[in-house]
Order: C-alpha cells, then structure tokens, then sequence
C-alpha cells in the first residue's frame, strides 16, 4: 500500500513499453512514489490494466494522459468510459468544447479534467509549422489556460517555464498546474524543450512535476526519485 511518507508533488512517468516493466518499475520505487502517469504509448501495452493494478492493488494515485481530442459527444463518452476506473487524473486537449464535454463525461466521479494548454516539446517554430496563430509561447500557453478553467478545467498541463504566469492568473485560484518538462540538473532534455529544474517548478506555482526518464533510466530509480524530492520545497504536498 502507500506510504503515508509519499510526496505526491512528484508524478513518476511510466513511459516504458508495457505492463510487466511499468509493474517492475513501480516496485523497484516502492514506497518513494505514490503518483504515476500512464500515457498512450503503454496503452496497448496493457496501460489500463497496470492502471487498476497500481490504483487498487497497491494504492498508487494514478494519471491517465491520453490527450483526448474529438467532437464533444465524442469526448463526453469516452470520459465517461474512462472515470469508471477511479483514476485521479485524465488530460484533454486544452480547447474549451472538448474541456466542457469531458467534465461532462467525468460527472460524478472523482477524476480531474487536466487541459492541455501546449505540449512542453513544441517551441515557436513547431507552432508556426501546425499553423497556430502568432505569439510568444507563454501568452498562447497563458490564454489558453484560462479559456479551459473557464470552461471547467479541474486544472491545466504546462511547461514549468508559464507556470508562475498561470498561477497569476484569476481563473487559477483552486485549480491545479501539473508540469511536463522538469528535468533535474545535470540530466538529458531529451524531446524537451521548455524546461525547469523540480525546485523551481514547484517554486513557481506547479502543485505537481512529472519526471520520467532521469527516474526510471537511472541505475537505481527509487534514489533518483528520492533525490528529486530532497531538493522541493518543504511546504505541504498537494
């Protein structure tokens, strides 16, 4: 079961091929973790399955990140399908009709409707390629999280460098900023592109950092993980 000691600020992504190696990574962590993100990329690997088994089985707090983008009626069952697990996070793309269908479809449950505002491996010119309109990047990010509180949004996934600016924002108060792109000091960016250190993630503004590979690629996860924590600030968990 959970450690009542877990830091939930930290959400440890199990971005590994399937199942057996996200259940593996989970206990090689033990009680160091208590939140884990499952993405699409395990979810035919047996994501949802490993999500019940981590929830249920041995207390984990779970976020489901599948980035949900369709028509409302669409989004509306699909959420609906998906809160019967009992997970605690579902991120949706950021756009207010899909916002509004997915608390729709989350009605009743517990689950949190995360909006994605834009993804923390994009920069401008990845924007000026997808045709989105022009701007810097933390105005777009800013703008476009206040569009989804207002159409409901439980809470919003941005880079740690628009937190502070989200957290500013009116529409923020109670709601929840979850923060890709964290990468510790000294660690690969990989695919990332705005990034912060954990600390000031969470300095400014983030109730939650979700970290991945400068976790589970380290000799011994459940260290990395327990060094990332070592270095938040000592204020109460989210």
């Amino acid at each position: 079961m959970l450690s009542a000691s877990a830091d939930d600020r930290l959400i440890v992504a199990l971005d590994v091929p399937h199942a057996v190696a996200g259940l593996d990574l989970a206990e090689k962590l033990g009680a160091s973790v208590g939140f884990y993100k499952i993405g699409l990329g395990m979810l035919t690997g047996g994501g949802l399955a490993l999500a019940n088994e981590l929830k249920h089985e041995h207390g984990k707090r779970i976020f489901l990140d599948m980035k949900l983008f369709d028509i409302g009626a669409t989004i509306e069952a699909a959420v609906r399908g998906l809160a019967q697990f009992d997970l605690d996070f579902l991120t949706v793309h950021g756009d207010p009709h899909v916002v509004n269908a997915a608390k729709q479809g989350a009605a009743g449950s517990d689950m949190k409707i995360l909006a994605v505002t834009i993804l923390t491996s994009l920069d401008r010119a990845d924007l000026d390629a997808c045709m989105i309109q022009p701007g810097d990047i933390p105005d777009l990010v800013t703008t476009r999280a206040a569009r989804a509180f207002e159409a409901g949004a439980d809470g919003v996934i941005a880079s740690p460098q628009e937190a502070a600016m989200i957290r500013a924002l009116p529409q923020a108060e109670g709601r929840l900023i979850v923060t890709p792109g964290v990468r510790p000091d000294g660690t690969a960016l990989g695919d990332q592109k705005r990034v912060a250190t954990p600390a000031k993630a969470i300095r400014d503004g983030a109730d939650h950092i979700v970290i991945g590979r400068p976790i589970w690629q380290a000799e011994n996860p459940a260290d990395a993980a327990r060094a990332v924590l070592d270095t938040l600030p000592r204020t109460t968990a989210a």
